[in-house]
């Protein structure tokens, strides 16, 4: 007998592969089409985006970006802050690192670098964002200040430190076995601070108060994906020096310690 409910449910269900289908193709398509990368040779927050797509495989065009004379390019496709990192996929445009990371990491969703436990995924893009305004600010502001100023910014920046010690320890990498999210946002540790130190002439990473921290920082440069794709560390330094001292003469600089400091 004819019964239209059951006949209702066998379309749904013919519909709702359909669709699954149509999604699966249109996934696919995305993943598919040209990647480019606007970047800056020393920035960190460019190095999150090509370490991302070396973990994934994805083939990209990058495009080198004088973010002190910036192209019609960079300000046609990121108006809003006129920085980079800016990606561009098909005709999609994405920018901010930590937003790039996690558009590439659910476009090419194999070797995934975020927790699939929503409760992980929460806490890796916490402990992000409380290493960029914690840590990576304080110690920015140490490289190029001096004196108390100095030694202010050096602790706090310790403290911070002190409190990813906690979440490293007893881990070979932040994503365990293989470099995860969290690995990818702190992995300018590993390589800018240290230059940091030596151009400010200070040490906030003291390898005998955070083994585990130091640990890490050593295993994520010895990773082939990392250590293959990192700028010359002479140039680095020549190039911190310089920027180091124009920020510190700048007249915006007392306003960001005054904001971001404690007393």
């Amino acid at each position: 007998m004819y019964n239209p409910k059951s006949q209702k449910r066998r379309l749904d269900s013919g519909d709702s592969i359909a669709l699954l289908s149509m999604r699966i193709t249109r996934k696919h398509f995305m993943a598919k089409q040209e990647v480019k990368l606007l970047g800056f040779w020393a920035s960190s927050y460019v190095y999150r985006v090509i370490w991302a797509l070396k973990l994934k495989g994805v083939d990209y065009e990058y495009i080198e970006e004088d973010i002190f004379n910036k192209s019609p390019l960079l300000l046609q496709f990121n108006p809003i802050h006129k920085k980079v990192p800016v990606l561009i996929h098909g005709d999609r445009i994405i920018c901010e690192s930590y937003v790039i990371v996690q558009y590439i990491d659910e476009t090419w969703p194999h070797c995934p670098l975020l927790p699939q436990h929503p409760y992980e995924r929460a806490m890796d893009r916490f402990w992000a964002d409380f290493a960029e305004t914690k840590l990576l600010i304080t110690a920015s502001i140490a490289l190029c200040a001096r004196g108390e100023v100095q030694e202010r910014a050096v602790n706090q920046a310790m403290e911070a430190v002190e409190k990813i010690e906690g979440v490293v320890k007893g881990k070979k990498l932040f994503g365990g076995e293989s470099i995860g999210y969290l690995d990818i946002c702190l992995g300018w540790m590993s390589y800018w601070l240290p230059v940091w130190e030596e151009v400010g002439g200070m040490q906030i990473i003291d390898p005998i108060k955070f083994p585990a921290t130091s640990s890490w920082m050593n295993t994520l440069l010895h990773h082939p994906v990392i250590g293959d794709n990192l700028p010359a560390r002479d140039a680095m330094i020549e190039y911190f020096q310089k920027r180091s001292k124009d920020i510190s003469e700048s007249d915006w600089f007392e306003g960001v310690i005054r904001l971001h400091l404690q007393p």
